[in-house]
């Protein structure tokens, strides 16, 4: 079962490297890195944006925080991130790789692929939790 994977893609309205610089930027990580259900407060993160520096998601829920972190494996500008994928829903050698395309100078294709859950279910929870990031990504980008 751990060879489970994902693949999203999506067409966002935002310049490649404005889209790009939001996924190392704390800030906008706060802003849209959350629970696919809503939080009551921002995210928690910190990040080291360097290949092999790590970083630290704390999504907020009323009930539970949910920690996530993880290392930078590839850090290509404007292009490609890669990094492992630390929660408590996947394994731990889960990979997030994030490819950039640019359809035109102001619209970004986004190819979101993540590797290694723990059981069918998890990977289905990882793919409803990457659909809200990305839509908040979108909307924060806006």
């Amino acid at each position: 079962m751990n060879e489970l994977e994902l693949t999203l893609n999506r067409t966002i309205a935002a310049p490649r490297e404005k889209v790009f610089n939001a996924w190392l930027s704390p800030t906008m990580l706060s802003k849209f890195m959350a629970p696919p259900f809503g939080s009551s407060e921002p995210t928690r993160v910190t990040n080291d944006p360097v290949k092999g520096g790590r970083f630290s998601i704390v999504m907020v829920t009323p009930d539970k925080d949910i920690p996530h972190a993880g290392t930078y494996l590839e850090i290509d500008p404007f292009s490609r991130l890669a990094f492992t994928w630390e929660s408590p829903y996947s394994l731990d050698d889960s990979v997030v790789t994030i490819d950039l395309a640019e359809v035109d100078p102001k619209t970004t294709r986004i190819t979101l692929k993540q590797v290694k859950f723990k059981s069918e279910e998890a990977r289905e929870g990882h793919e409803k939790g990457w659909n809200a990031i990305l839509t908040l990504l979108e909307e924060n980008l806006a």
